[in-house]
Formats: structure tokens, C-alpha cells, sequence
């Protein structure tokens, strides 16, 4: 930088940082554009000027080395501009305007994207770090640099975490171990992921990181012999076959070992594979050829191959991974890959600004485009989720799968966590094929929903129109979008739900009085809105659809001249009882009660219950006697003639306590389409046994079918239904 050389600053820190800024970015970076570094360096030390780190050093040493960490990374020049800037806008008196005119406005909003993460004024520590995240998910769509100059951030943070106390140490390391190492994982930054992971392993374990890096330094010179012989081998074996490769061995982090050790409850004595070793090829056939020669070399241990250049990994890394039985038995692993997909496995979605200038722009812009997919998915999913706190419980089921790879009936190949379900794929494919799913074929052979998917096989969705998600799904599915794509249909449904029942509930209330909803001008709506006090025409729709509103009074309300005069009016007035026509499945707004279990068929009347909707019981049922009935809670209600479904009815049994008689019952339920939910046996002596059975029937005609079969039977003293 040229312009440094005008100025006479002493060899403190910033000095120091200031030159092995310039050394590393003079090594890609244009003259023009070190100035602009330089010029950025002046105004953060201007701005920055007295404020010191908790560590004793100037403030602005801090953004240089982030600045360091991205100028190794070859990021681009508005990118480490920011990166030496990222911090003035919220900790000095520097605005955005300030920036957008000295340094344009690309760089003004990287700063500002990453200044609105720590802006936060939340209620508890949670929610601060869930609005964080959120808010940091908002800025990666827009630019993906604000994540890198956010996890270089992270990594200067973790490297100076020296003077904090012993819980703010845990907590910083805590969170950066749950978020930005598994994001980025996500993106591929291997190199970053492995250092915070390190430097989390020694702030929340110290003693535990002591000690284990004193036994792998211990063991170190035990196997040095062991290592080499290996790495003789390998060598000697692909130099006999003309294939001329790079083998490298090295020794894998401690939190690795750790998270083994932890996983697989060994002692550090029981991991004999501490040390790896990586073979670079010049392409990818020589990475396949170069499988079958160490295969050869040494014998492979069963199922432990994994092909990840023809499955790539989400973040886009791709090897060739092995394990084999080396000498003295003991397992050596191995990955195998083309010199670009090493540094694709270092740098991940840096790796677009760090080789963009040879030829493999195919290749980052493939590794650009998945992390862009990804955060498109954030998007979406922090769009339908109800706070920041459900947000962040998405995003750490999103941030840490063990994928399966799993194909469509076309031959299309669909990612998914370990565990994943029908349901999961259903949604991986498209949100409408998740809410509208009713089963599917696995390898051709029809399995529920909630079945897990395995590697390799193909899965075929059955849909059906009248479906949609079942509350249920949500104990079966593990991927983020099959969640939040439930949650989201379920409060919409429910919504939608009680706006389509209050109208009905309405319309019926008006043609009992001798009008209809036509007949009621907007004017009228309008001064009814405003003194209820509620903001749109839907919103009294659903409030009457769950009960909060009565129908009689708002249609009484809707027919006067003066509205608060009606309003007055008390509900005593005989009402023409006009049925409404339900449908027993309409599920969210309109429930069966528990006490009595009305079918189809039955007589039945509704309450309405504040919040749930209507509540549909037997008209017989102890809990509708007949002054219940004259309030304006109830409702009178009928069953349509489309009624479907399946639905809960109880008998009470008396019969002979012999063995097999239970199956025998069961034998017979089954035979005639109804499935026994429970049973539950009242009394039992040596002779005769009392039992509550809880079937499924379609209607009443369907339940008398059911206990007529059972009349039948021998074994059968007397049978009942029951309503409480």
C-alpha cells in the first residue's frame, strides 16, 4: 500500500496486522485496490480512535485480523473493506451514509448486514440469540459475503476469548458451536469450522482438552513408525501402477476424537485411527482408480465406503472416503480427491472468490448456487415460522443431517436426514405433494406415512385432493421444511377454518330472520367493525367460527338502524331453529365431544366453546339437559348426507371369561371394517368379564351391523352402547 509509506507509525499490534494485510492481499489485489483497504484501515482507526478490546489492544486490531482471516481466503476487495469496517456502525458515531460515500454502497450494506445482527433488544438471552440468527439468515440472502465476514468475526472472537470470564467463555463457545460451526459445515468452510470447533473444545472443556492433547502428543511418536510405513506403502503401490498422486497424512482435530470417543463410548486407547491420510489426484477417474489400488493394498472394511463425488454432500464437498485394515490390524482411513475438490473442501462458498480465475468457475458456481438454494430455504422457512425461537429450532434440525439419498420414480436423487420419513420426501419435493399426501410406494410396495426412508431406495407419492396434514405428522418427520410446511398449513387451515364457519354460521342466523348476508350493506358492516372494535369483515368471521361471537346477536345487530342501541339487546327472544349442516371431519373448529361420542346418525346439537369452535354431542348426552339447551350457546346442528370418515363409538361387553374370547371379538370387529382403538376391562371374575371396547365405525347402521355379528357369538352374555 503506497499510501503507508507517507506516515510513521510505530511496530505496535495494528502495525503489524496493517503489514501482513498488505503482504497477504498484494498477492491478488490490484494497486488501486490496496488503496481502497488502506483508505478504509484510516477511517476504522480514525473512528475507532481510544476504544480498546477487553484484552488491553487498540479496537481496530480486532477488524484487521478479521480482515486477515478473509484476505487468506482471497476474498475480494469490497469484502475485506468490510470486513475493516464492520464494526463502526454500531460502535462509533459513523453512519451508513458515511460509508456509502466514501466506499459505495456494496460495502455499506455488507457493514450494515452484519451491524443489524447485534442490534437487539430482546427479553432474554434465547430470544437474543434467536433474533440474531434470524436476522443474520435475512442478510446471507441478500449477500452471502455477510456470513464470511461474520464467521471471521466469530474466529477472531474465539481466539481472544482469554480475558472473558469462565460462563461468558462457555456461553459465547456454546452458541458458536450450536450455530456458525454447523453453518459453517453448511457452506463448506471446513477450514473455519475446524478452528472454532477446536477453540469451542477448549473453552467449554478446558481440562478435558488439556488432557487429550497431551495423550495424542504422547502417542504421537509411538506411530510415527506406524505412519510412515503406511504412507510408504501407499506411495510405493501407486508408483509400481504409473499413477502419480499426493499422499499426505494427517492427524485429525481433537474434537473430532473427542465427539468419537464420546459417540462410541471408547477410550482414547480404543481410537486407533487418530491419524488419516488424504491421496490429491490430477481427476476423477484417477480418484476411482486409485480407490481400487489401495483396496488392493490393504483389505476394506465392509459398509464403510462412502462415494461422496457421485453424491456430493449438501455443502457441495466431495471424496472418495475408505476405511481399510492396515498393518499390526489396526483401521487406517482414507479420502481420496482431485486437488479442486480439496480446496472446494477447505474454503466451501469462499472458494468462488478464491480460484475464480482459473478455470474452474463451473465448479464454485455449482458450490455458489447450493449455498444460495440453502439460504432460499431459510427464507422460506423463517417466513412461516411464528418467532425467532421456533426459527432457530428449524434451523439446527436443517444444520445437522446424516444424509440418506433417496430417488423419485423419474430417477431424480432428493437428500434427506438420517431418519427422515414418507413425509420428509413428500415435502422435499414440493409443499403442495406434503399437504395433499395420503400414503406412498417404497421399491413398489405400499408403506405408510410415517415410514423411515433408507439409502437407494424409490419412493412414490400418493396424493389425494380431499388430504391435508395431520397434527400427528409432526412426531414422524425430522427436515425443517416438512415441519414448518405443517405448522404453516395447520394455523392457515384453522384460520381459514372458523372464517368459513362464522359466514355460514351467520348466513344461517339472517335466513332465520328473514334476510341474507346480500342484504346487509357495506355501511352497516363497516359501523358494526368499528364498534367492535375488530379490523376486517374475515376477523368477525372467525371470531364467530371459534366462539368468541355469538351469530344471534351480531345478526341482531346487523338488522337494526342504530347498532349501539342493539347492542343492548339481550338475547331472549324465541329463535326459529334452523339445523346447520356440518360435516363431522370439518376437525379444527368443529370437534366431537369425549363424554358422549356422537356417529353419524345420531341426533346431535352443538355448543359453541370459546376458542375451539363448535363442540357436536349426542342430543341424549347428560351434559345437554334441557335448560342447557335454551341458551344461546347451543346450537342446533345435523349431520350432512356427504359425511365421511372414521369415528370413535364405545360398547360395553359382558361375556364369558374363557381364553381366546378377546381375539375372537377382535377377529370379528376386524372382519366387519372396524379397527379397536382400546379396551378396558371394568370388572372380571373367574366366570364373566365387564369390557368398555372403543371401536372405529363409519356410522350408526355401520355400529348396529357390528353389534349384531357379536350378538352371534357364544361367548357374548350382553352388549351395549354406551353415552355417558
Amino acid at each position: 500500500m503506497n499510501a503507508q509509506d507517507n506516515i510513521d507509525l510505530p511496530e505496535s499490534p495494528e502495525q503489524l496486522l496493517l503489514d501482513q494485510l498488505h503482504s497477504i492481499s498484494s498477492d491478488y489485489l490490484d494497486p488501486q485496490q490496496l488503496e481502497k483497504i488502506f483508505q478504509a484501515y484510516q477511517f476504522g482507526a480514525k473512528h475507532h480512535q481510544g476504544q480498546r478490546r477487553k484484552s488491553g489492544e487498540a479496537f481496530i486490531c480486532h477488524p484487521l485480523s478479521v480482515a486477515i482471516s478473509l484476505a487468506k481466503m482471497r476474498m475480494d476487495v469490497n469484502g475485506v473493506t468490510a470486513a475493516i469496517l464492520h464494526d463502526v456502525i454500531e460502535d462509533t458515531t459513523a453512519s451508513k451514509n458515511d460509508i456509502i460515500e466514501l466506499f459505495g454502497e456494496e460495502v455499506a450494506n455488507l457493514v450494515d448486514g452484519v451491524t443489524k445482527l447485534t442490534k437487539l433488544d430482546n427479553k432474554t438471552q434465547a430470544e437474543a440469540q434467536a433474533e440474531n440468527v434470524r436476522k443474520m439468515c435475512l442478510a446471507m440472502a441478500k449477500d452471502l459475503r455477510v456470513i464470511m465476514v461474520k464467521l471471521a468475526d466469530r474466529l477472531h472472537n474465539m481466539q481472544t476469548l482469554g480475558v472473558m470470564r469462565p460462563e461468558k467463555k462457555r456461553r459465547i463457545a456454546k452458541e458458536t458451536l450450536d450455530i456458525y460451526t454447523p453453518i459453517a459445515n453448511r457452506l463448506g468452510m471446513n477450514n473455519i469450522r475446524h478452528q472454532l470447533e477446536s477453540l469451542c473444545f477448549e473453552a467449554i472443556h478446558p481440562m478435558r482438552y488439556r488432557i487429550l492433547k497431551n495423550a495424542v502428543k504422547k502417542a504421537r511418536g509411538n506411530r510415527k513408525e506406524v505412519i510412515a510405513t503406511i504412507t510408504n506403502s501407499i506411495k510405493t503401490r501407486l508408483h509400481q501402477a504409473n499413477v502419480i498422486c499426493e499422499v499426505e497424512g494427517r492427524e485429525k482435530y481433537l474434537y473430532s476424537i473427542y465427539k468419537k470417543m464420546q459417540n462410541k463410548k471408547l477410550t482414547f486407547s480404543d481410537i486407533y485411527d487418530v491419524y488419516a491420510f488424504r491421496i490429491f489426484c490430477s481427476d476423477v477417474d484417477t480418484c476411482y482408480r486409485v480407490l481400487g489400488i489401495v483396496h488392493n493394498l490393504f483389505k476394506p472394511v465392509p459398509g464403510k465406503f462412502k462415494d461422496y463425488i457421485a453424491l456430493p454432500k449438501a455443502n457441495g464437498y466431495q471424496s472418495l472416503h475408505t476405511i481399510l485394515i492396515g498393518p499390526f490390524g489396526m483401521p487406517v482411513e482414507i479420502q481420496i480427491r482431485t486437488h479442486q475438490m480439496h480446496r472446494m473442501s477447505e474454503s466451501g462458498i469462499a472458494a468462488h472468490w478464491l480460484y475464480k480465475s482459473e478455470d474452474n468457475d463451473d465448479a464454485h458456481a455449482m458450490s455458489k448456487n447450493r449455498a444460495s438454494e440453502w439460504v432460499r430455504d431459510l427464507l422460506e422457512m423463517q417466513k412461516s415460522t411464528g418467532n425467532s425461537l421456533e426459527f432457530i429450532e428449524n434451523l439446527k434440525v436443517d444444520l445437522f443431517p446424516q444424509e440418506v439419498f433417496v430417488f423419485t420414480p423419474q430417477g431424480n436423487i432428493i437428500k434427506l436426514p438420517y431418519n427422515a420419513s414418507v413425509i420428509d420426501f413428500a415435502y422435499a419435493v414440493h409443499t403442495d405433494i406434503g399437504n395433499s399426501c395420503v400414503s406412498a410406494r417404497i421399491d413398489k410396495r405400499l408403506v405408510p406415512l410415517q415410514t423411515q426412508v433408507e439409502n437407494g431406495v424409490t419412493v412414490e407419492v400418493i396424493t389425494a385432493s380431499w388430504a391435508r396434514p395431520n397434527p400427528l405428522w409432526l412426531s414422524y418427520v425430522t427436515t425443517a421444511k416438512a415441519r414448518s410446511g405443517i405448522r404453516t398449513y395447520l394455523k392457515n387451515f384453522k384460520q381459514q377454518e372458523a372464517i368459513n364457519l362464522g359466514r355460514r354460521l351467520l348466513e344461517k342466523e339472517l335466513l332465520d330472520i328473514g334476510k341474507s348476508l346480500s342484504d346487509i350493506s357495506e355501511q352497516m358492516f363497516m359501523q358494526l367493525l368499528k364498534t367492535l372494535n375488530i379490523t376486517t369483515l374475515d376477523k368477525l368471521f372467525e371470531e364467530i367460527g371459534l366462539g368468541d361471537k355469538m351469530p344471534f346477536l351480531i345478526a341482531k345487530h346487523l338488522i337494526q338502524d342504530d347498532i349501539n342501541a342493539a347492542i343492548k339487546l339481550d338475547d331472549t327472544e324465541p329463535r326459529k331453529e334452523t339445523p346447520l349442516i356440518i360435516k363431522g371431519t370439518e376437525g379444527m373448529v368443529i370437534n366431537l365431544a369425549k363424554c358422549c361420542r356422537p356417529i353419524p346418525g345420531d341426533p346431535i346439537i352443538g355448543y359453541f366453546n370459546p376458542g375451539k369452535g363448535i363442540v357436536v354431542h349426542h342430543h341424549e348426552c347428560k351434559n345437554c339437559t334441557g335448560e342447557h339447551k335454551k341458551s344461546t350457546e347451543w346450537l342446533e346442528v345435523e349431520w350432512s348426507q356427504e359425511v365421511s370418515g372414521d369415528y370413535s363409538a364405545e360398547i360395553r361387553i359382558e361375556l364369558l371369561n374363557q381364553p381366546g374370547t378377546l381375539a375372537t371379538i377382535a377377529s370379528t370387529i376386524s372382519k366387519m371394517g372396524s379397527n379397536i382403538e382400546n379396551v378396558n376391562i371394568i370388572s372380571q371374575d373367574p366366570r364373566v368379564s365387564v369390557d368398555i371396547i372403543t371401536l372405529t365405525v363409519k356410522d350408526r347402521v355401520h355400529l348396529a351391523n357390528i353389534m349384531r355379528q357379536l350378538k352371534k357369538l357364544f361367548i357374548i352374555l350382553k352388549i351395549t352402547r354406551t353415552k355417558k
